[in-house]
């Protein structure tokens, strides 16, 4: 069970840091740590898929209705999780040892951390801005993240 940060965007922002923790985790192992880079890569896989979930499930939608300024942000974003999504499916079909690997995950790393940035800088001030309900769009999101994480 997760457990519920006080509002939407603080709730996503410690998902963000939680991720990049992983990543510096991942990109600290050695070369010959097959099956804690393994494990590492399967976690951020899992987080960054429960992440865009909800964020593309519950969190973009009313950030879109909620502000005329915001639908090409949002439009952008999502084409960042395609991609995103992409990268991880290739990842979750590979093993540590396979060619393009860590390059993978850093390419992924680099990805999420532009992603990160541009929700940090542009979307999360337009969604506060435009005074959306945050507190229950937590507990909305924090529920759905659990209902996704149960059939994973």
């Amino acid at each position: 069970m997760n457990t519920i940060k006080k509002d939407a965007i603080a709730m996503l922002t410690a998902e963000h840091r939680e991720v990049r923790d992983l990543f510096e985790r991942y990109e600290a192992l050695g070369q010959d740590d097959k099956n804690r880079k393994k494990k590492l890569a399967d976690q951020i896989c899992t987080a960054l898929t429960l992440h865009a979930t909800i964020e593309e499930e519950i969190f973009y939608p009313a950030v879109r209705e909620a502000g005329v300024d915001t639908a090409e942000l949002v439009d952008e974003a999502i084409v960042e999780h395609a991609s995103a999504k992409d990268l991880i499916a290739q990842l979750q079909e590979m093993d540590p040892d396979d060619a393009l690997y860590d390059a993978k995950v850093k390419v992924l790393s680099e990805q999420i951390a532009h992603h990160v940035g541009e929700e940090e800088k542009e979307i999360f001030p337009k969604a506060k801005k435009n005074k959306l309900d945050l507190a229950a769009m937590a507990e909305e999101m924090a529920l759905r993240k659990d209902e996704v994480a149960a059939t994973m």
